[in-house]
């Protein structure tokens, strides 16, 4: 599939998001901030629930998390880590893909 995305739009829509995920408090929050429907690529270029596009800018979902309150669950790589919310709720981040909860665990645990 080939995308084609201005750019002046892509970095302003990143920058609205890393904003936003400064104040998440939960996994719904990232998801909701990261979700298909405000991927500056648009739908379709992850199957994950979330995606965060702005892997290689100056910011980071990590870093702005980390400032949000949360810790990390573990951490193998910048591209791949669990992350736990104040309320207790994790996402993993696999390059760039969000999912809810510990992508180690076992689906239910």
């Amino acid at each position: 599939m080939e995308v084609l995305v201005a750019l002046d739009g892509f970095w302003s829509a990143v920058d609205a998001q890393i904003r936003e995920l400064k104040s998440a408090r939960n996994a719904r929050d990232v998801l909701r901030i990261l979700s298909q429907e405000r991927n500056p690529y648009g739908r379709g270029v992850s199957s994950a629930p979330g995606f965060f596009a702005g892997s290689g800018g100056e910011a980071s979902v990590e870093g702005s998390l980390s400032e949000a309150g949360w810790r990390y669950v573990w951490r193998e790589a910048s591209y791949h880590y669990c992350m736990r919310a104040p309320d207790g709720s994790m996402i993993t981040y696999v390059e760039g893909d969000i999912y809810d909860g510990d992508g180690r665990l076992p689906a239910g645990s």
